[in-house]
């Protein structure tokens, strides 16, 4: 990498701070830098379905669940790991576009669930080929072993980030 200006902030850091060790932003710098770079590159499907943030979400949660395709708005929230209200608010938008519906629970009357429409199921199904196939192509210079290890790795910075002894919160990515 030719311009790589994480390491030079890495390197401006080690020269203005020799007491601190500032190579974790070489890591977390870049999963940042990746971050931002993965959804310009994975955005662009949802962006021309006329799908806003998060929306897919909904309805991949919907698809995944297989038929009927419900789920209550709470079980949607755990999946999506988002509040209620984010739920609510996309499943208003996704009702307004006619690819979810919201009905009254079968199980318990004072009870909503929603559910994909037969235009959610197609255009979830067409969405996520294309979702796959753009992750595939994002990952296509890892070898299997890569993608094993990168997994792994991420997996155990999951954790520990979930870790409540993890120690001090806080700081900005790039210093």
């Amino acid at each position: 990498m030719d311009d790589d200006r994480i390491a030079d902030i890495v390197g401006q850091w080690g020269r203005e701070r020799p007491d601190l060790d500032p190579t974790p932003l070489l890591i977390i710098g870049r999963i940042q830098q990746l971050a931002a770079a993965l959804d310009a590159a994975l955005r662009p499907p949802f962006a021309a379905a006329d799908l806003g943030n998060g929306d897919f979400d909904v309805l991949a949660a919907l698809r995944r669940e297989g038929e009927p395709y419900t789920l209550t708005p709470g079980q949607l929230s755990q999946r999506m790991l988002v509040t209620t209200g984010a739920v609510t608010k996309r499943v208003d938008r996704l009702i307004a576009r006619g690819l979810v519906s919201r009905s009254v629970s079968t199980a318990d009357a004072r009870g909503r669930v929603v559910g994909l429409t037969p235009a959610g199921v197609e255009l979830t199904d067409r969405l996520i080929e294309e979702h796959l196939a753009n992750e595939a192509s994002i990952l296509r210079g890892l070898t299997d072993s890569d993608r094993k290890g990168l997994e792994r790795l991420l997996a155990a910075i999951d954790r520990n980030l979930a870790s409540p002894d993890r120690g001090p919160e806080g700081g900005s990515p790039t210093g």
